[in-house]
C-alpha cells in the first residue's frame, strides 16, 4: 500500500484491505510486543506497585492538522495528560479511528505518525486499537477514540478534596495557544508564531511532584480553558478561586486572535499546560520545578484559593484596575471541535 489512494468502505470490513491497513500503516508506527500479537485484547506485563488509573477520550478536532500538531498527536497527548494530572504514570494506550470513506491514506499516515511521535515522547505504548469506516459524507474525515492506563505510585495522593484556603494557583505556561491556533486555522486568520501548545505532560507532572512541594491537585485546562477548570475545582472544593489578571500569561499573538474572534483567553483551551493547586509556602519551589522542565519554562503563579463568602462568585478575576469581577461558567463551548 502506497501513501496514495483513499479509504474505502472495505478498509473497515475486516478482510484483506483491513489487514493491509494494519500491517502497512499501523503496525510499523506503533510497534511493540503487546500489539504485535494482534490478539483480541492486549496482554500486558504486571503493573508497577500502586493504584491503577484509567481514562477514556474522543477527539474530533477541525482542522485535523494544525501548527503544532494533528489529530493523532493530539489524541495521545490528551490521554496521557489526563493520566498525568491525576498523578498517574502512563503505562499503555488504546487507539481507535473512525474514518470516512474517501479520506486520503496519506492523511491517515500523518495521524498515525503523530500518535506514534507523541507516544514515544511520553514513553508509553499503544497496545491495541480498532478501525471503522463510515460512508462518504457521514464522518467528516476522521475521529479518534482512546483509553489510557496508568499507575498512581504508592503514597501519592492528589484531588480537589485536598485543596485548602491559601493554596497557590499555578499554570505551567501561557494560556490559550491550542484553541486560538485551531480557530485561527479554521477561519484562515493565522498569524506569525501562532502554534498549539499540544504536548505530553507526564514528564512535567513528575518534575513537579518530585520537587517536594505540597501539590494538592492538578488539572489540564482543555475545553473551557482555565476559567472552566477553576469553576470545576471551586464546585468540588467548596471554595473560591481568585485569579490575578496581571499574572495570567497570554502570548500577544493569542490575544490578538481572541480579540479578532471575540474570545476571552481565560476560556480558550490548552493541550499542553498544567494547572496546579499547591500549598502556599511551596509555591516558589513548585514554580521553579516547572520552569526547570522544557515544557514549563513559562510557569507562574496566577491566583489564590480563598474562602467562599456569602454571595461571592466561585471564580473571580482581580482586574488591572484593582476591582473584582466574577468569571461565569459558560452554558456551552465558545470553541467547538478544538480537541
Amino acid at each position: 500500500m502506497s501513501g496514495d489512494g483513499t479509504i474505502l468502505l472495505a478498509h473497515g470490513g475486516g478482510g484483506r484491505l483491513t489487514q493491509e491497513l494494519i500491517r502497512e500503516v499501523f503496525l510499523p508506527a506503533f510497534a511493540n510486543p503487546a500489539l504485535a500479537a494482534l490478539s483480541d485484547s492486549a496482554v500486558l506485563a504486571a503493573l508497577p506497585a500502586g493504584r491503577p488509573a484509567l481514562t477514556t477520550d474522543a477527539f474530533v478536532v477541525d482542522p485535523p492538522v494544525f501548527p503544532g500538531g494533528d489529530l493523532g498527536y493530539l489524541s495521545v497527548c490528551g490521554t496521557v495528560n489526563d493520566l498525568a494530572v491525576a498523578g498517574a504514570r502512563p503505562v499503555a494506550l488504546t487507539w481507535a479511528v473512525v474514518l470516512e470513506e474517501g479520506l486520503e491514506i496519506a492523511l491517515l499516515r500523518t495521524f498515525v505518525a503523530g500518535a506514534a511521535r507523541a507516544a514515544a515522547e511520553a514513553g508509553v505504548a499503544i497496545v491495541a486499537g480498532d478501525t471503522k469506516v463510515v460512508p462518504r459524507g457521514k464522518g467528516d474525515r476522521a475521529y479518534v477514540t482512546t483509553a489510557g492506563l496508568g499507575v498512581v505510585p504508592t503514597g501519592r495522593e492528589l484531588g480537589d478534596h485536598r485543596i485548602a484556603v491559601g493554596d497557590a494557583v499555578l499554570v505551567s505556561g501561557p494560556l490559550g495557544d491550542h484553541g486560538a491556533t485551531v480557530m485561527a486555522c479554521r477561519h484562515q486568520v493565522g498569524g506569525e508564531g501562532l502554534r498549539s501548545d499540544c504536548a505530553p505532560l507526564a514528564g512535567l507532572a513528575e518534575a513537579l511532584l518530585g520537587s517536594g512541594a505540597g501539590v494538592h491537585a492538578m488539572h489540564d485546562p482543555t475545553r473551557g480553558g482555565l476559567a472552566t477548570t477553576c469553576h470545576e475545582v471551586a464546585a468540588r472544593a467548596g471554595l473560591v478561586v481568585a485569579l490575578e489578571q496581571a499574572a495570567v500569561p497570554v502570548r500577544p499573538e493569542v490575544r490578538a486572535v481572541c480579540e479578532l474572534l471575540g474570545l476571552d483567553p481565560l476560556y480558550v483551551a490548552c493541550e499542553g499546560r498544567i494547572v496546579a493547586f499547591v500549598a502556599a509556602g511551596d509555591a516558589d519551589r513548585a514554580v521553579a520545578a516547572l520552569r526547570g522542565h522544557p515544557l514549563g519554562r513559562g510557569a507562574g503563579r496566577v491566583g489564590t484559593v480563598e474562602d467562599r463568602g456569602a454571595g461571592r462568585a466561585p471564580v473571580v478575576l482581580r482586574t488591572l484596575y484593582n476591582t473584582e469581577r466574577p468569571l461565569d461558567l459558560l452554558a456551552g463551548a465558545e470553541l467547538p471541535r478544538i480537541c
